[in-house]
């Protein structure tokens, strides 16, 4: 079936809450569904066809999820932007995905080097989320029935262009297909046990795969409801989380909880699980979290390109510092510098072939094939290592493998450790090039304030818990580490802080 029958059918009617706002605002599938018929309509009328690309740059709001829709069923290419992107930067997205039309906010400004026309939505207008519509579209019940009469874009087989972070260089626009997203959808659906019943806390953002995919389409095909907020706020979670039965997540937001005195075991008695993913979770975290809720935080791994290649189990033990097993029908394999599968325990590439991985990277052929292995797998940029029982451990990104001496470090093995020291609330660790070694070993180190001279108690530490080679030269105290919108350290920033 199609993905927007998919994502619409579970629901048992037309009056079925989709999204609820924390003001109280309920979204019913038929009110959802009307609004994305009224922005179809406009669209249309500005001469978009199947395949066109509608770039949008909006505040998160269930408009957007009504305009997510539209696009899905009318054959039009979602492209999100991260909404902290700036008017210059536009120039960059505006030539590489050339959209038809260029969503964005009522106060934003408007690029100066666009070449395609702008459209305006209205934060809280109720019959029609674009302020500047085609006056010659009509409204109400004939867009609707238009809207399902014209069937679906089925000459399009993708269904949105996802631009990578470009932490390391020029964003990349990863080109998901309607069958990537309902495969993997489904396969979450079923492994986290999803049900009508259920009722999902949405904080995440929704420019992104974790939001707009594995959170929206997870609980959709399921039919539960979902608690809308517009960004993570601690009060606003702690309000909503005795209403919900799930909440999606990055590490970012259950440190901050753990941070709130507040949050315990009577703030999470509706809730049957906590999935965190797109960064690292610290065996801290994990730890604390349990101590705190009595709550096992399920661990998952995808990427945009991948969907979700890896989860730990909802009914089996959950193993902090792993993010679990393949999904189904996704073989995950750790390989050499020439593609040849390692053995059990040995570290190296992270492969991944399956339904959910992307058609390729939008109009680059060249970076698609040197992506991919001449067997179909492709290779993530990720380092890791599977247990004989085939649970996959990460060790951080290719890009920041450290190689001293000839020896290699995996930065997120010595992370795990230093993260166990006393005074130490988070760490990472990066190379500094080195006229003997090639690299040497440093890491940048966030404090809690319990320990006084906590640089001499680190050096003194890793002296007698780590091998030399892998013992950092130096340790930077830092107030806090810089990520990007969805928690990840970038390490790149932390190089180039050293070289300075």
């Amino acid at each position: 079936m199609h993905l927007y029958d998919e994502l619409t059918r579970r629901y048992r009617s037309a009056d079925d809450d989709v999204l609820v706002t924390p003001e109280g605002d309920h979204w019913s599938l038929s009110r959802l569904e009307r609004l994305a018929a009224r922005l179809s309509a406009v669209l249309r009328g500005y001469g978009l066809e199947v395949g066109d690309r509608v770039l949008v740059q909006v505040p998160k709001s269930p408009r957007v999820i009504a305009l997510y829709l539209a696009c899905l069923r009318s054959g039009f290419v979602f492209v999100p932007l991260n909404t902290a992107y700036t008017s210059d930067e536009f120039d960059y997205f505006i030539q590489d995905a050339e959209p038809a039309v260029l969503v964005l906010d009522a106060e934003a400004v408007e690029p100066g080097g666009k070449s395609c026309r702008v459209i305006r939505m209205q934060p809280n207008v109720a019959d029609n989320a674009f302020a500047d519509a085609d006056p010659g579209s009509s409204s109400g019940q004939a867009d609707f029935e238009r809207f399902l009469a014209l069937g679906y874009g089925s000459e399009s087989l993708d269904a949105s262009i996802i631009y990578t972070s470009g932490t390391t260089g020029r964003s990349k626009g990863a080109v998901l297909s309607r069958s990537n997203l309902l495969a993997n959808a489904t396969t979450l659906n079923t492994l986290w046990g999803f049900s009508a019943d259920d009722v999902l806390l949405h904080c995440l953002p929704v420019f992104h795969v974790h939001g707009l995919f594995i959170a929206l389409h997870t609980a959709m095909l399921s039919g539960a409801v979902i608690r809308f907020l517009p960004a993570f706020d601690v009060d606003l979670v702690m309000t909503e989380l005795p209403k919900c039965t799930v909440m999606m997540g990055v590490p970012t937001y259950y440190t901050r909880m753990l941070s709130d005195s507040r949050f315990g075991r009577s703030a999470c008695q509706s809730v049957r699980l906590f999935v965190s993913g797109s960064a690292p979770l610290s065996n801290q975290t994990f730890e604390q979290f349990e101590s705190r809720t009595g709550h096992r935080i399920l661990e998952r791994y995808g990427m945009s390109e991948t969907n979700i290649i890896a989860s730990n189990p909802l009914n089996a033990e959950r193993v902090a510092g792993t993010v679990g097993f393949a999904v189904d029908d996704t073989i995950v394999r750790i390989a050499d510098a020439d593609d040849h599968p390692l053995a059990h325990d040995e570290a190296g590439s992270v492969q991944v072939k399956g339904p959910g991985v992307f058609t390729g990277y939008w109009r680059q052929p060249g970076k698609t094939r040197q992506e991919f292995t001449e067997d179909g797998f492709f290779r993530t940029g990720d380092l890791g290592r599977l247990d004989h029982e085939g649970r996959l451990t990460l060790a951080g990104r290719q890009k920041d493998l450290i190689i001293t001496g000839g020896l290699n470090v995996y930065p997120a093995e010595i992370e795990r450790l230093l993260n166990t020291v006393q005074g130490v609330r988070e760490s990472a660790v990066v190379g500094k090039p080195d006229p003997d070694f090639g690299e040497r070993v440093e890491a940048f180190i966030v404090s809690d304030g319990s320990v006084d001279d906590l640089p001499g108690v680190l050096r003194e530490w890793v002296r007698r818990h780590m091998a030399n080679f892998k013992r950092p030269k130096a340790f930077h105290l830092i107030e806090t580490l810089p990520r990007n919108t969805m928690g990840k350290v970038q390490k790149n920033a932390l190089r180039d802080r050293l070289e300075q």
